[in-house]
C-alpha cells in the first residue's frame, strides 16, 4: 500500500487509515528553515540528500542497482510521520524541523520524525509519504515553475519507481 498525504488539512483526512498501520501523522505543516532551498519561484523547498544527512540508506533509496540509487529528492514542506516499531525511515526530518499546527494548536519539534518511511505489514508492504510532491510532476505559479518530478537535478522520478519496486517485492 502506498499512502501519501501532505500538510494540513490533508493529514487529518488520512489519519484514521494511517493509524490502522501504526503510523502517526502530525496533521500540521512541517517546515525546516535550516534546510529550505532558496528558490525564487517556490517557497518551502527542501532537498533530501546523502550530503545533508536527510536521505537515508534503505532498499528504496539504494535501488536494485547503481543506476537506481537515489542521491537527491525535493519536497515541499509536508507533514511529519512516526512509523511503527521496525519501520524504515528513508527521508528523515532534521532536528531543526518544526510542525506548525493549525490554530489553535501549538508548534512542536518534528525532530526524530520522517517525511518518508516503509515497513512490512502482514504479508504486504507499506510506504507512507508525508508530501505528495515527492512522486508527482507539478507546475506552479505565474512562471509555471517545476515541482516534484519536474524539478531539475533531483531523483524524484527514480524515487517513485523505487517505491513501486519495493512495494511489489521486486527489490529486497
Amino acid at each position: 500500500m502506498l499512502l501519501t498525504a501532505g500538510q494540513a488539512p490533508f493529514g487529518g483526512a488520512a489519519e484514521n487509515l494511517a493509524k490502522r498501520f501504526g503510523v502517526d501523522m502530525s496533521k500540521g505543516n512541517t517546515i525546516d528553515e535550516a534546510h529550505t532551498v532558496a528558490d525564487l519561484n517556490n517557497s518551502g523547498l527542501v532537498i533530501y540528500s546523502r550530503e545533508n544527512g536527510l536521505l537515508l540508506d534503505h532498499p528504496i533509496t539504494q535501488g536494485r542497482n547503481d543506476a537506481e540509487k537515489i542521491s537527491r529528492v525535493m519536497a515541499i514542506t509536508g507533514q511529519s510521520l512516526k512509523g511503527p516499531e521496525g519501520s524504515g525511515v528513508f527521508l528523515k526530518l532534521s532536528d531543526t524541523a518544526i510542525d506548525k499546527m493549525p490554530a489553535p494548536g501549538k508548534d512542536v519539534s518534528a525532530a526524530g520524525r520522517a517525511l518518508g518511511l516503509a515497513f512490512k505489514f502482514g504479508k504486504g508492504r507499506v510506504v507512507v509519504l508525508a508530501e505528495p510532491s515527492l512522486i508527482s510532476a507539478q507546475i506552479t505559479g505565474r512562471e509555471k515553475s517545476p515541482l516534484g518530478m519536474n524539478y531539475p537535478g533531483v531523483d524524484n522520478r527514480q524515487l517513485a519507481l523505487n517505491v513501486m519496486h519495493w512495494l511489489s517485492g521486486l527489490s529486497k
